[in-house]
This record gives structure tokens, sequence and C-alpha cells, in this order.
């Protein structure tokens, strides 16, 4: 009875939260794209901070520390919960969600008094969580816990739709990340400004919006029909996710510049 038990808390655990938010490459990829439209004054922040570490290697530690338990706190910061025709509600997310973290990380980055320690986490989560918000089961129904409890046959493999539109569908195009947003960063500057100019909530929406198409599977069996389907808006979620994470960091650096205050404050200068 008691490992039937444990069975059945791990199982509920596994459905109820996704395990790679895009995939380590996804992620990858939004870095990268991003590092290609930052400032000149977000670029050296963002070198301050992480010294030799790429945005694109930055985007996977999230993932890499959701197995160490002193972590666990994080792991409701990687989506948000909203069901078909629902407005967001921070109240109903007290444990956070992922537009609170982007707003919070956000202060932090801001924040003269915060630490090297405490910026170089917080944008790492930033470029994360960013990416996560365009994953669309990422702003994701209660009911099927973001795709996580629909099972779908993907060539012939048994998964679930979640795992579909975080991996499978970005691994089916045989490319490396540095390839992919080779491949997908050549947005215009009307799309630059249109997007970098929408809020985070926008971000939410968005998401929301094209989950009809996401959930569009048929009998669940899944092949190239809903890969050929699907793959242009993954890329197109990618890409915006990039430049918006451009756009956020370039924000951040203007008003608050590359410094990072491990240095003791000046003196008060003499009256």
């Amino acid at each position: 009875m008691k490992i039937r038990h444990v069975f059945a808390t791990l199982t509920f655990l596994l459905l109820t939260r996704p395990a790679f938010p895009w995939g380590a490459n996804g992620h990858r990829v939004v870095g990268r794209i991003a590092e290609h439209h930052l400032s000149p004054a977000a670029a050296r922040g963002v070198a301050c901070i992480l010294g030799g570490e790429s945005l694109a290697q930055a985007a996977t530690w999230p993932d890499e520390i959701r197995s160490d338990p002193s972590w666990d706190r994080a792991k409701p910061w990687h989506f948000v919960d909203l069901d078909d025709g629902e407005t967001y509600d921070p109240a109903k997310h007290p444990e956070g969600d992922v537009t609170q973290a982007i707003d919070r990380f956000s202060k932090v980055l801001k924040d003269p008094q915060a630490d090297r320690a405490a910026k170089t986490e917080a944008l790492r989560f930033l470029v994360h969580f960013v990416g996560d918000v365009h994953q669309p089961l990422h702003v994701g129904r209660r009911a099927d816990h973001g795709g996580n409890s629909i099972k779908v046959n993907w060539f012939g493999e048994n998964t679930n739709l979640h795992s579909v539109w975080d991996e499978k569908i970005i691994e089916a195009e045989k490319l490396s990340f540095t390839e992919l947003a080779e491949f997908v960063d050549h947005p215009t500057d009307d799309e630059i400004k249109a997007w970098q100019s929408a809020a985070v909530l926008d971000w939410v929406q968005e998401s929301a919006d094209v989950r009809t198409r996401v959930y569009d599977i048929g009998d669940g069996k899944l092949t190239y029909a809903y890969q050929y389907q699907n793959i242009p808006l993954i890329k197109r979620r990618l890409l915006q996710a990039g430049v918006r994470l451009a756009g956020l960091l370039n924000s951040i650096f203007a008003e608050a510049g590359p410094s990072i205050p491990d240095r003791p404050p000046a003196a008060n200068p003499p009256h």
C-alpha cells in the first residue's frame, strides 16, 4: 500500500509540473537571439554580471536546479495557470508564477544595492522565464496541467502534449541552437518595435490565444503534419522571446547601468 501511495504521489508531481520548459535548445535559442539585440549598455551590464557566461548558457540554469530540493519554491515560477476566458489575477497564484517572477527579478537587476550573486541569479532566472512565458503551454489550462496530462503519440513514441511543445518539435528540426537562432533571427524593425512595446501580460495573452491550435491533435497520433503546422509558430515564439528579452534588458541597464555594488559605498562627502 505504501509503495503504491509513493508511486501515485510521484506520478501526480510529474503530471503537474513540466520537466524542462522549451527544452535546453529552445532556451538557448532565446538567449542567443537576445544577445544579438542588446544595446551596448546592456551588453556591458550582462558581461559585468555573468563574466564569461553567455545568455544562452545562463538560460538553462533554472532547469538544472530543479532537482535540488532547496529550490522547490521556484517550481511555480516557470508557468502561470490561465483557463479559457480567464483574466489574470495574481491573487490566484500566492506561490508566485512566471509573470510575478519576471517582475521580481527585473527589480533585482535594477537595484543598486543587490550584490553580484543576487544579480547573477536574477539574470539567469529572467532569461529563462521570458522564454517560458512564450511557450503556449506554460500559460496552461488547470485541468490538464498545461498539457502534461494529455497523452499523445509522437512518431510512435508515447509522450504528452507538453513535452511535444517543449522539446519534440524543436528536436525534429535537427538543428543546433546556434543554427536555429540564426535561421529565425530576422525580425523587421516594425516587429521589434511592436514586440518590445508589449507588456508581460500581453505575452501571456498571446500564449493563451494560440492554445486552440496547440490542442488540435486529432486522435493524438502526431507526426509530420502536426510538426509542419506548428513549427512556424514555435519559431515565432522563440524569436519574440529573444527580441523581448533584449528589450527588457536594454531598458533595465539604461536605467541602472552595469555596475555591480560589490564595492563598499563611497563615503559621504564632508559638509
